[in-house]
């Protein structure tokens, strides 16, 4: 089936986007997957991944990339944030998969940053820490199997690339629901004149979040219209959880990127989601402005270009306009999929259902 993209079915939605309307638009970032679909030997469903971000590309020299973190329901894993919280960077990839997979995506990413800069790790004293997020894919996926190995990670790095992305079904949102439909990997972007400068917003997001009936699509509330009482009653459970990564090219301070994070809280809330309990919403938000070396081999005084607070609204409704249309794509580009546990078929939002909800709001849109 030809799925399209939230724009595309000719959805209102507010904000000019760059040129492929994904975090890949900010200079320098860099996205790749690794997707698994296959059956185990146990004959349970493997349908899980990889999604491996390089905010600085493959630059040879490892630098701090700075970076705020923001956890509106911390029911879920970021590794890494407790630096990034206190020394206001990272170094190194992020990579995005399932829960029971965390350390091995850890250990994985660990060996590429040693490889990929393998004569500064001889030559100093220096240290990896690695960010990965994760939330839960075991309604579609054998979790609990925990097939993720350590090629699949490497795969997801050595693939990652600019320009356009696959979203839905593919790397760490493979197995993912949202709003009781099949969710997944999602991604936009906005452009933003601050003064005579025009930076880039990206976020791509791993959407597993939310409650049928919670659904609300551009600004009309269809999810309870949505509820087919024929389902596995699984779909209208919050159990999930959603990640969000945050990009701009614009110069912040870590204090400035942390208040960018928490604005991808009020964009899943357009959609309908209050936070649930069980839904580990959490973002991270990083500039690729200000590159240099690392602290430890840097010298005593630094400098750091940043925007004036005070023209920061821009910012702010760009990262919940983005957020808001990266769940919306992750949800129109996902397929679906069969259910592990309980046995049934998990949805794809389908067009066809959606138009008729909102032409009666007066929204036209393709189906």
């Amino acid at each position: 089936m030809n799925r399209m993209r939230a724009r595309d079915l000719g959805l209102p939605i507010p904000g000019a986007p760059g040129p492929n309307n994904a975090v890949t638009d900010v200079d320098g970032v860099l996205v790749g997957y690794a997707t698994l679909d296959a059956v185990a030997d146990s004959g349970r469903p493997i349908k899980t991944g990889v999604t491996a971000v390089l905010p600085r590309g493959r630059e040879p020299r490892p630098m701090p990339v700075w970076a705020g973190f923001h956890a509106l329901n911390g029911n879920g894993e970021v590794t890494g944030t407790h630096w990034i919280e206190h020394g206001g960077y990272f170094v190194g990839p992020i990579c995005l998969t399932n829960t029971h997979s965390v350390g091995i995506v850890h250990h994985a990413a660990t060996r590429w940053l040693l490889d990929h800069h393998a004569e500064e790790f001889d030559a100093h004293h220096l240290w990896a820490m690695p960010v990965v997020a994760e939330t839960y894919d075991g309604v579609l996926n054998d979790i609990n199997g925990q097939h993720i190995e350590a090629h699949h990670v490497r795969e997801a790095l050595d693939r990652a690339a600019g320009g356009a992305l696959a979203e839905g079904n593919v790397g760490g949102g493979n197995g993912m629901i949202c709003y009781g439909f099949k969710g997944g990997t999602g991604t936009a972007s906005r452009r933003v004149r601050v003064g005579e400068a025009v930076y880039t917003v990206g976020v791509l997001v791993q959407a597993n979040h939310g409650k049928r009936d919670w659904l609300t699509v551009c600004g009309v509330p269809v999810g309870q219209a949505l509820i087919d009482e024929n389902e596995p009653a699984e779909l209208n459970r919050e159990r999930g959880s959603i990640v969000a990564v945050i990009a701009t090219d614009a110069p912040m301070l870590p204090h400035q990127l942390k208040r960018l994070a928490e604005r991808a809280g009020l964009g899943i809330g357009r959609a309908g989601s209050p936070g649930g309990n069980d839904s580990g919403d959490m973002f991270l938000a990083f500039s690729t402005a200000n590159a240099g070396p690392l602290p430890q081999r840097a010298p005593v005084q630094q400098r750091m270009r940043y925007v004036n607070d005070e023209y920061f609204d821009p910012f702010y409704m760009a990262v919940v306009q983005a957020t808001d249309e990266a769940v919306l794509n992750a949800l129109l580009m996902a397929e679906g999929a069969p259910m592990h546990k309980p046995h049934g078929w998990c949805p794809a939002l389908a067009a066809n259902r959606l138009a008729p909800l909102l032409s009666r709001a007066g929204i036209a849109m393709k189906t």
